[in-house]
């Protein structure tokens, strides 16, 4: 029953890169923006990034410039290249849709960087 599936977390040294992917089954209809959010120990979740299915994308400020989101119908990704320790964090996928209900959250999948 899993609609949003993570992949591509782990631990990293300073520096260096990951790639996350998210892809949504075919239960999950009239998808519009697709994104990322995280949540660090002790912290609020945040926002990543975010891309709408018209090519509108957002970037929290601190991954600007490093973090890139790209995405399909139902697929998105997550670049995250010169991965600092700061970026350490759950980082969970967000789907929001059309219909009812009209957002959809994946499970998670942590990554870390280390100093």
């Amino acid at each position: 029953q899993v609609q949003l599936v993570e992949s591509g977390g782990g631990l990293v040294q300073a520096g260096g890169s990951l790639r996350l992917s998210c892809v949504a089954n075919g239960r999950i209809f009239a998808i519009n923006a697709m994104g990322w959010y995280r949540q660090a120990p002790g912290k609020q979740r945040e926002l990543v990034a975010t891309a709408t299915t018209g090519g509108r994308t957002n970037y929290a400020d601190p991954v600007k410039g490093r973090f890139t989101i790209s995405r399909g119908a139902a697929q998105v990704y997550l670049q995250m290249n010169s991965l600092k320790p700061e970026d350490t964090a759950v980082y969970y996928c967000h789907a929001g849709t059309s219909n009812w209900p009209s957002n959809y959250w994946g499970q998670g999948t942590q990554v870390t960087v280390s100093s």
